[in-house]
């Protein structure tokens, strides 16, 4: 048995998120060496979406693949982003048919083993997208032709959906990853047919903030129920994450870490 190990870092926030990535991925990617780094990017412009700019960036990091959630088009540049970075963006399978784009994809890890990715959102309080569940069904099929080593970022609101596709998945992939609440849980945990779980990774982005906004911007929509826009904050953070370690051969997983680091 050989044992390969992925890194699935949670939502980058603004210039603060890419600059985390920058200090801390060297240095773990040297220490756990490992075979792919996935990151999750909808928020990596300025709070809001992605771009052809921060796209090259995130992957000068040592980023592999980027996965998307419910800003994934905020950007008006949306077209020109996945034209050009195609093999690198993975948005949400359960967008509608036709929707630029691709939900899975299956690329080679360090090791030269394939690895699988997909990527749904969750539907509770999100953008009444198709069914994520059915959604994977549909891409599994076709992943599990190429690979047994497969990763799922669930993008979704609420814990209770993430534990439901962790459970509906359990033994169909490696390994399950929750984004999106930009808060990290202590849940991580092998799933009865050998499936990793964590219900959400947290967030690459600044710590002093409200899930990387403004806390003055935020407290005052608390208070005062006005509308007033939101803005990324700046500052230091974690690089907040978690490494699976899977079985080459059955591709279930074996260890999970979780990270938290402070790397500026």
């Amino acid at each position: 048995m050989s044992v390969i190990k992925i890194l699935f870092l949670g939502d980058i926030v603004g210039s603060s998120g890419r600059r985390i990535l920058e200090a801390g991925i060297p240095k773990i990617r040297e220490e756990h060496k490992l075979d792919l780094i996935i990151a999750n990017g909808e928020n990596a412009a300025h709070g809001f979406g992605i771009t052809q700019q921060i796209c090259k960036e995130i992957l000068a990091t040592g980023v592999d693949i980027i996965t998307g959630g419910n800003h994934t088009f905020d950007k008006k540049e949306w077209p020109q982003t996945f034209n050009e970075y195609a093999s690198k963006l993975v948005r949400p399978a359960n967008y509608p048919a036709g929707t630029i784009g691709k939900g899975s994809t299956v690329v080679m890890g360090k090791s030269g083993h394939k690895i699988g990715i997909i990527n749904l959102m969750g539907r509770v309080f999100m953008d009444p997208l198709d069914c994520p569940f059915q959604a994977f069904n549909r891409e599994i099929e076709s992943v599990r032709r190429e690979t047994s080593i497969i990763l799922v970022d669930m993008h979704a609101e609420v814990s209770s959906e993430k534990s439901a596709m962790g459970y509906f998945v359990d033994g169909r992939v490696s390994a399950i990853v929750g984004t999106h609440t930009h808060v990290p849980t202590a849940d991580e945990r092998i799933l009865p047919k050998g499936t990793g779980f964590l219900t959400d990774a947290g967030m690459n982005g600044p710590l002093d903030s409200v899930i990387g906004m403004k806390k003055e911007i935020i407290l005052e929509r608390f208070l005062k129920k006005l509308p007033i826009k939101m803005e990324v904050a700046e500052g230091p953070g974690p690089l907040s994450g978690v490494i699976f370690s899977i079985d080459s051969d059955s591709g279930r997983c074996v260890e999970i870490e979780r990270v938290r680091k402070n790397v500026l």
